[in-house]
């Protein structure tokens, strides 16, 4: 349920009204937005008399909200969620390209992407320290090394990084990641988003790979349930009857999750194709459908990578790609 206020509440009133919803067992989020201020009721309203909220003069309308989701629901926060991460803005029409390698394999390597990428304008660095694999006999990840590497890349450079988690007893290890990356197989992993609610630090969500748009904005609804609302959502493929591409990039997802969600959203071409000369379009053609910022691999040598090589741009043509960016952003469809 959601409580539209009448244009600047009085604030004594409006400090009664949420403490009566208080006394109910209800939770408030509070949304203040450039043309209404927003109370947010999260718990069981079945007992919250409409008509008496509706009376009262400080309120201009009571809806309820039907899907499952609250704390996601554009409904109950209007205006797009913008996440700072150290000065570089997602969400709200600041668009953001996080690159960077698979897989963080030695220094030389990380750092010499790291630099190639910067160049080239991204502006958060990504690279995997835990790589979940299908299987056992894979490359695994560098684990507490990786993340050290990429903490030098970060200080060489000066780029913020993301990296992924795949156990809650890890997160000791991420305190200075700037995002945390939650990866397609553990989108519905509820004790980890339940860990990853009680933290303030931005948290890239990525669909499963079968997953809906409702379940993806339910396990972000686990996450802002523990308070932290620093959620970004990623859509990176879903595994349709197609063989040609690795998954198949939903592009619909953006404007849909627009109308859904106030949370920022990017997109990963190099895992929704699993072949690098399909990044650069699709980039692109997410770019022009709104998203919010796209999570791209690049890799100084793909052929010898060690993990996911075949989709890895190199360093020259993630610098095309972004040129190509440049051009295309004026024209991008955000409403």
């Amino acid at each position: 349920m959601v409580v539209l206020l009448k244009n600047n509440p009085d604030p004594k009133q409006m400090e009664n009204l949420t403490n009566w919803f208080h006394s109910m067992g209800l939770n408030t989020h509070v949304s203040v937005g450039e043309q209404q201020t927003i109370i947010g009721l999260i718990g069981d309203t079945s007992r919250v008399d409409m008509d008496v909220i509706r009376a009262l003069d400080i309120v201009e309308d009571v809806k309820r909200i039907q899907e499952p989701f609250k704390n996601a629901n554009r409904k109950f926060h209007p205006d797009d969620t913008v996440i700072d991460v150290a000065g570089h803005k997602i969400g709200g029409g600041n668009f953001q390209v996080i690159a960077g390698p698979c897989s963080v394999e030695s220094e030389e390597q990380i750092i010499g992407v790291a630099k190639a990428v910067k160049a080239s304008g991204a502006t958060i660095l990504r690279g995997g320290a835990f790589k979940p694999r299908t299987s056992p006999y894979a490359f695994q990840g560098l684990h507490g090394k990786g993340i050290n590497l990429l903490l030098e890349a970060k200080r060489i450079t000066g780029m913020p990084i993301i990296t992924e988690i795949m156990d809650a007893a890890t997160l000791p290890l991420f305190e200075d990641v700037d995002i945390i990356q939650v990866g397609a197989r553990n989108m519905q992993n509820f004790e980890l988003l339940k860990q990853l609610g009680t933290i303030r630090k931005p948290v890239l969500l990525k669909r499963g790979l079968a997953n809906t748009l409702q379940e993806l904005l339910m396990s972000a609804e686990y996450i802002m349930a523990g308070g932290n609302e620093q959620v970004i959502l990623c859509e990176r493929g879903i595994r349709t009857f197609e063989t040609y591409t690795r998954n198949t990039l939903d592009l619909s997802a953006i404007p849909v999750l627009r109308s859904l969600t106030h949370l920022p959203i990017v997109v990963d071409p190099s895992h929704a194709t699993g072949a690098a000369y399909l990044v650069k379009p699709l980039a692109v053609a997410a770019a022009v459908a709104g998203a919010d910022g796209l999570i791209v691999e690049v890799h100084n040598d793909p052929a010898h990578a060690l993990c996911d090589g075949p989709q890895s741009l190199t360093p020259a043509a993630f610098d095309d790609m972004m040129k190509r960016l440049q051009k295309v952003l004026p024209y991008a469809v955000r409403d």
